[in-house]
């Protein structure tokens, strides 16, 4: 019997784990330091209570945005602007059901828009969203560490992988 190399395309990834919710700090302010990042689309996948909105919390916070960040899970969108004015849309789907919510709410127009886009619960959208340049995976283990797998799905986000190992 001989076997064959898989057919499907491996995308770059990364795994990390972040013990402590310093070691998430961490990394969003080096995230955060990379100029590719001002026109990314980041994904955020995990379950409830994996970090999502603590890991968007951090990066907002190190791109210099000041007063609350709260969860958009009711408004669906939750706008930010960073002091060099770069402008942020931090989005969660986790209650998007019907496609048509998308043109309704001009959510075409705010991933057409420059700026940083994170999303968190993007599988309720997929129909509709762009390809992300970075998928963020979030899992809690039993030690309560989040591991984290990044996975580039653009050239935009191959280059942020390779910034970030460098």
């Amino acid at each position: 019997m001989s076997h064959h190399a898989p057919i499907v395309e491996s995308r770059p990834a990364l795994a990390l784990t972040w013990h402590t919710e310093d070691d998430t700090a961490a990394f969003a302010a080096r995230l955060a330091a990379r100029p590719l990042l001002r026109n990314a689309f980041i994904a955020l996948h995990g379950e409830l209570g994996a970090g999502k909105t603590t890991f968007v919390r951090h990066l907002l916070r190190a791109l210099g945005v000041t007063g609350p960040i709260k969860s958009p899970t009711y408004a669906v969108v939750e706008p930010h602007q960073a002091p060099d004015g770069l402008a942020i849309a931090h989005f969660d789907f986790y209650r998007f059901a019907d496609p048509r919510e998308w043109e309704d709410a001009g959510l075409r127009d705010a991933f057409a828009a420059p700026g940083l886009k994170l999303a968190e619960w993007p599988e309720h959208a997929a129909p509709v969203l762009p390809a992300a340049d970075l998928d963020v995976h979030l899992q809690v283990d039993a030690d309560e560490q989040r591991l984290v797998h990044l996975i580039a799905g653009t050239r935009v986000g191959e280059q942020l992988l390779q910034d970030l190992r460098a």
